[in-house]
């Protein structure tokens, strides 16, 4: 539905009242701030009242406003400039304190993702890691650091680990080229998708491996392209991305991995320790 809201709007004009009209002149040309106004605000920027514009969305098939209005946030996340998110964040934030509420915006996408993200999937997640012959972690663009941060922990656990952070679909394809069903992927992706980071994960499973997909949406460029995906809430954040919740199940996969090896991790560890000391790697604190 969310994919042809405005051709739908367009295409029903002529049957619709005064007000509707109001709203549907207004969600066509300024869908970035619509999709981010609860059905009170969007009425009385309209000049229509809060049910007409409940009704509305009822017109349009919605089950309420609350769908219509996720239905129009999933197409903004694909469709903003650089120049309209932040106008929109603005716009979003107005008065309020910023640090605040990016922090409470955070938290919220924390409890989301962990009543969302499937248990099931994640164990899947860790055993496939395990297993696998290789693991590339492949995150480009904005996701990079999520991908280096995963290759740093997981290449001191496993002995094969191959991080790809580079942007372009060639440089991608370069190093996963030799991806198969011996092999696990883990790939991030979130608004606005990198076409690359999809690409690739379609052609390593078409290979045979296992691609496990950190993203927004099961049906996300990414999470139509996985064998396991790990859903984490993100948001829009003026220019930004908000990464809070995939950071924390990219932590949860390294405490998981880490615990699962945790007999042959012992002797590993001791050992960086003793060289990390010989050759001063941390500074230490001074009382």
């Amino acid at each position: 539905m969310h994919n042809d809201i405005l051709s739908k709007i367009q295409l029903e004009a002529h049957t619709f009242s005064k007000g509707q009209r109001a709203i549907a002149r207004y969600i066509a040309e300024a869908y970035d701030k619509a999709a981010f106004m609860t059905a009170s605000r969007l009425g009385k920027t309209v000049g229509v009242s809060e049910s007409t514009v409940v009704r509305f969305a009822m017109e349009m098939g919605f089950d309420g406003y609350p769908a219509m209005q996720k239905a129009l946030q999933e197409m903004v996340v694909n469709r903003l400039t650089s120049v309209q998110r932040m106008g929109v964040a603005n716009d979003r934030i107005g008065k309020q304190d910023v640090l605040t509420t990016v922090i409470q915006s955070d938290i919220e996408k924390l409890r989301q993702t962990a009543e969302n993200i499937s248990r099931a999937d994640f164990q899947a997640a860790v055993d496939k890691i395990l297993k696998a012959r290789r693991v590339y972690i492949l995150g480009v663009r904005s996701a990079a650091p999520l991908a280096s941060f995963l290759g740093y922990y997981l290449s001191q656990m496993l002995d094969t680990v191959h991080t790809v952070t580079a942007s372009g679909a060639s440089a991608v394809f370069e190093q996963i080229i030799s991806a198969d069903e011996r092999d696990a992927v883990i790939a991030f992706s979130f608004p606005r998708y990198s076409s690359s980071t999809a690409q690739g994960a379609r052609y390593c499973r078409s290979k045979g491996a296992t691609v496990i997909g950190v993203t927004d949406s099961a049906v996300s460029p990414l999470g139509r392209n996985s064998d396991h995906v790990l859903l984490a809430k993100s948001d829009m954040i003026s220019l930004v991305d908000s990464l809070t919740a995939p950071l924390s199940i990219v932590n949860a996969l390294i405490v998981a991995i880490a615990s699962r090896r945790e007999r042959e991790l012992e002797k590993k560890f001791d050992e960086l320790e003793r060289v990390w000391e010989e050759y001063h790697v941390y500074e230490k604190q001074v009382d």
